[in-house]
């Protein structure tokens, strides 16, 4: 399973002249002081990094205010402001003002600047110009460079909505988007089992198909469409990204009690699911012997399958549910 996301981008030349028409041929509104931006329409980048998302003016109208707007994942016409300035000041909104700032790396630069970047922040953003007249606006889609994985507690669908959403939270991650479980699947994932979203449907992606998974259909997304968020229970997917710890194996025949202090002991602390997750996606983890999770599960991380290591051809996590935590018979994978 290849996890790596890339990103085509389309040069384009710009020409810094007014447009003197705000109609083009086709009858489509043309922006007069805004460059429609087709070199970034997307930009990606990992949890704690900063990413810059490009709003540039042709010209400056006289009076103008710019506003950056963070959309909601699912344009419920819901408008979380970030940042508002008229050329000179800047104020900052929200949780996210705070790590938000223009770039200003020229006078027409009004590109919004984001440092610290987590895992809640990716989605779609908008520019906006106002000038009393006639406003215009470019939207750019932030990306966090990130893993899906299947999350089950203790059984197959147990949890509701909230219960996958604080499910995610407990493992480092936040419930994945249609968009992210589409990629993840494009990448290889490969899942039986129905999982919450972010939008509150339930959905589950498929490369090969067999009798026990709608074998009569194609490849491709499986979809619920949305559930009741109390009464339907579910398993649910999962996204994090790189963290700024580091997931290690300690060997050893542990009980759970007993991993969890061999890891105290090592300055460290039982690993999240998601944790080692990102460790297996981004630090190439690979380590074919069981160990405690913090949750109680038992799993190893595989980049370079081989016989003896789970005997599945593709790299990944594998996992031996949730064994009894008396059991004296795994290791441990510690974070700090």
């Amino acid at each position: 399973m290849g996890w790596a996301a890339i990103v085509v981008l389309t040069i384009t030349c710009f020409t810094a002249n007014p447009v003197l028409s705000h109609i083009d041929d086709q009858g489509e509104k043309k922006l007069h002081y805004l460059v429609e931006p087709p070199v970034y329409a997307e930009v990606t980048a990992p949890r704690g990094g900063n990413a810059t998302l490009p709003c540039v003016m042709q010209t400056k109208p006289p009076h103008y205010r710019i506003k950056w707007v963070k959309l909601e994942p699912h344009h419920q016409g819901v408008e979380n402001i970030v940042l508002i300035t008229n050329g000179h000041a800047q104020k900052h909104y929200g949780a996210l003002g705070p790590r938000a700032s223009l770039r200003a790396a020229h006078p027409l630069d009004a590109s919004l600047r984001i440092t610290n970047l987590q895992l809640g922040d990716g989605g779609e953003y908008r520019c906006e110009l106002i000038n009393g007249i006639e406003d215009e606006k470019v939207e750019i889609t932030l990306s966090i460079d990130g893993v899906v994985f299947p999350y089950s507690k203790h059984g197959r669908y147990k949890l509701n909505f909230a219960q996958a959403k604080a499910a995610c939270a407990e493992q480092d991650a936040i419930m994945a988007t249609q968009k992210q479980l589409y990629t993840a699947w494009t990448e290889g994932l490969d899942w039986c089992n129905a999982g919450w979203l972010s939008d509150g449907t339930v959905q589950y992606p498929i490369l090969h198909p067999r009798p026990a998974c709608r074998g009569d259909l194609l490849p491709g997304i499986r979809s619920y469409g949305a559930r009741h968020k109390t009464k339907d229970h579910f398993d649910t997917f999962c996204f994090t990204s790189a963290t700024s710890g580091t997931v290690f194996y300690l060997g050893g025949s542990f009980n759970f009690a007993e991993a969890e202090r061999a890891c105290r002991g090592d300055g460290g602390e039982l690993a999240r699911v998601g944790q080692l997750y990102a460790a297996w996606r981004f630090q190439g983890l690979d380590q074919c012997n069981g160990g405690w999770l913090r949750d109680g599960s038992v799993r190893f991380p595989i980049t370079a399958p081989r016989k003896h290591c789970g005997g599945l051809p593709e790299p990944g996590v594998r996992s031996f549910g949730y064994p009894s935590k008396t059991q004296r018979l795994y290791g441990a994978y510690c974070y700090r």
